[in-house]
Order: structure tokens, then C-alpha cells, then sequence
């Protein structure tokens, strides 16, 4: 069964407005060179909050846009629970996240 661009769409926004609560979010933009990664999760140019700002988010965005095709999987929850392990304003980012995944599995 397909998954529907609204309950991505609605996961989304969440994921976009923890981010912002938990203080992940930056308002300033990226250095252009940061986005000539050649890593997973662009982890040789950018944390990973910043990779889910700049390149998570809009991509998934997009995808609902145009009402493209999704990948079959995700891993953006498993990579949070490696990447904010400890941290203490992220276990309701790693959820969410986690939830994107299950979407896709």
C-alpha cells in the first residue's frame, strides 16, 4: 500500500516543529561547500540537525509537492538514535523520526 503524502506531510511538520522547540534549528543557511557531501547523511560537511533541515526536510517536501515516489525505506530514525544519543532535547526528535520510518517498513 502506497504511504499518503498527508500523513508524511503531518509527520513532517512535526519533525520541522521539534526541531525548532529543541533549539536544532538554525537560521542561518549553510556555507555553499557544505553541500558537496559525499557521506551518508552528509555527515563530511554537516551535523546531522543539519543535514535533516537543509536536505531531509526539503527533499521529503518536494517529494509530497510534485506527488513523487518515496523510497521504500528510511532510516532517518535509526541514524537519530546514533546521532543524539545523550542528548537531552532530543528524545521527542528521535521519536518522531523513528515514526517517519516506520511509514516506510
Amino acid at each position: 500500500m502506497p504511504t499518503d503524502y498527508a500523513v508524511v506531510q503531518a509527520k513532517l511538520a512535526a519533525i520541522e516543529a521539534e526541531m525548532k522547540r529543541a533549539g536544532f534549528w538554525q537560521n542561518t543557511p549553510l556555507k555553499p561547500e557544505q553541500y558537496q557531501f559525499e557521506q551518508a547523511f552528509a555527515m563530511d560537511t554537516m551535523a546531522y540537525s543539519q543535514w535533516l533541515q537543509f536536505i531531509f526536510v526539503p527533499r521529503v517536501q518536494t517529494i509530497i509537492d510534485q506527488r513523487g515516489q518515496f523510497p521504500r525505506q528510511s532510516m532517518v530514525g535509526a541514524q537519530a538514535v546514533r546521532e543524539f544519543d545523550g542528548v537531552p532535547e532530543a528524545p521527542e526528535l528521535t521519536r518522531l523520526l523513528a515514526e517517519f520510518d516506520a511509514l516506510f517498513g
